[in-house]
């Protein structure tokens, strides 16, 4: 029997997109699963566009790590299902996390293909996939799935303002071993890439990416990003 999911999707000023993102998910609601939006602070229309198409809209403290980590906890199945709101999933995508867990997986992450203007985003997605496969380090924009259980030994996602992603994949991977890299690829928004420019958004992300490798405190690395 396929394992029911609790798809958790922090938001924050989301409402020129949520609706769509959460309708897009109107099929796992309707199959049993669950959507829980968790909101860090919106001024805008996004909490209640959101409350149309979701299970539950919470509030948390303004952060992503904070707001997953508060989903995590309300969430009522068995596997967790981390999507950003400016990302869709790929047809099949239920299906795809079954077999990686059937498989012996803990967790996971889609392919990811980059959505925007901006010339060579389907080089960056391809570099972006294949460093996650050779890492084992999964990015937010790529869907990361896990069961509950591995999610909470590892602790869920460090209480820090950058790179959560990137920490709690190294926690999972000490953990419960290397992750499932999928080649369904999930569609994600590329405004970040067509607001900063996208050699300037490789560099500042690579930039940082080094930097905490290092050991800079990712305090510091998310007032660079800002």
């Amino acid at each position: 029997m396929t394992r029911r999911v609790s798809i958790v999707v922090p938001a924050l000023n989301e409402a020129a997109g949520i609706a769509a993102t959460l309708g897009a998910l109107a099929p796992w609601r309707a199959a049993g699963h669950e959507v829980i939006v968790v909101d860090g602070g919106s001024t805008d229309a996004t909490v209640p566009l959101a409350a149309a198409w979701a299970d539950r809209v919470l509030a948390a403290p303004r952060g992503r790590a904070r707001q997953m980590n508060a989903g995590a906890a309300a969430a009522r199945h068995g596997v967790l299902l981390f999507l950003h709101a400016d990302t869709r999933l790929p047809p099949g995508a239920l299906d795809a996390i079954e077999r990686a867990l059937q498989r012996g997986a803990a967790w996971g992450r889609f392919d990811v293909r980059i959505d925007g203007r901006s010339r060579g985003l389907a080089v960056v997605a391809a570099l972006m996939n294949l460093r996650s496969r050779a890492s084992g380090i999964a990015t937010g924009d790529q869907a990361i799935f896990v069961r509950r259980d591995a999610f909470d030994a590892a602790g869920g996602f460090p209480d820090q303002p950058l790179m959560e992603d990137v920490e709690l994949s190294r926690r999972l991977k000490r953990s419960a071993g290397r992750p499932a890299c999928l080649r369904d690829r999930v569609v994600t928004s590329g405004r970040r890439w067509d607001e900063r420019g996208m050699w300037r958004t490789i560099w500042l992300m690579w930039t940082l990416r080094w930097r905490y490798w290092r050991g800079t405190p990712a305090e510091v690395l998310a007032r660079a990003y800002r």
